[in-house]
């Protein structure tokens, strides 16, 4: 059984890395600037061009090379991905261990906050958060990682109390070790199997939370590429022109399905508890 499930760890783990690859290779092309178009260079002339040797994509309905701005997109998806689950993975940490290991009030009081929130579509609280204080890439990434942040608390909270009782803690406690350093050196560790999987699902999920946000018009702001505002803008020319939708949307896929594939690998090869 556990050979087996080994076997399918890497199976996922070899696709995973396998899709996201693409995403990381359009990441590093974007930083180095080994495309031939500027992304937000508008040409008249060259509106609505099939892909070709010339623009492998293809063009927009304003000429600008839709290979270049596929690129260019991949950096701000990472970016808001990665950014907004590290400030949910912060406030998580902040939020959800102190809650498991004191319980009592300090646990109502802060699961009643994480009730609360996750009461609520997260999408729309992201989009209301931003359209409050207006859309921009930092007020994108601050909303994600506030609406994300009681999901990881919950884990934090769950994890620690399935460890409380552990023999090791135990033994710390009646040693008057600190609680801030029983649940960073010692609780901390010991939560990553359950946390991996989280933290690679988060940032599947604020992929395409951030890609409805800009696809609204309340994400990546123009003249910046991302991946919903460019299948947004691509709507009037479906029939006409369907690469506008194809490319960004495959990229996308390919990035979200990478990241389900790492969740699962990390689900299945991290089940066992480290000491």
């Amino acid at each position: 059984m556990r050979t087996s499930l080994q076997h399918n760890s890497r199976i996922y783990m070899v696709v995973g890395f396998s899709l996201l690859a693409v995403i990381f290779i359009a990441f590093f092309i974007s930083l180095t600037h080994l495309y031939r178009y500027d992304p937000n260079s508008t040409n008249a002339a060259a509106k609505l061009l099939a892909p070709s040797s010339d623009h492998l994509f293809g063009t927009d309905n304003l000429g600008r090379d839709v290979f270049s701005r596929c690129m260019e997109a991949s950096k701000y998806t990472l970016l808001v991905s990665f950014c907004g689950v590290f400030i949910a993975f912060v406030l998580g940490t902040v939020l959800g261990m102190p809650a498991g290991y004191f319980g009592g009030i300090t646990d109502k009081f802060i699961m009643l906050i994480s009730n609360s929130v996750m009461c609520f579509p997260g999408i729309l609280l992201a989009l209301v958060a931003v359209a409050v204080f207006g859309p921009s890439l930092f007020n994108v990434v601050w909303a994600l990682g506030l609406v994300f942040a009681p999901t990881f608390a919950r884990v934090y909270r769950t994890g620690v109390i399935g460890l409380s009782s552990k023999e090791y803690i135990l033994h710390a406690k009646v040693l008057k070790v600190s609680p801030i350093r029983i649940m960073l050196l010692h609780m901390f560790p010991n939560l990553m199997p359950q946390l991996l999987p989280a933290i690679v699902i988060g940032l599947a999920n604020m992929t395409l939370f951030e890609s409805g946000m800009s696809y609204l018009g309340l994400g990546v702001q123009p003249p910046h590429a991302s991946y919903g505002k460019m299948l947004a803008d691509a709507q009037s020319y479906m029939t006409m022109a369907p690469w506008l939708i194809v490319f960004p949307a495959l990229l996308l896929v390919i990035y979200v399905l990478g990241l389900y594939f790492l969740s699962e690998a990390a689900r299945l090869s991290f089940g066992g508890e480290r000491r």
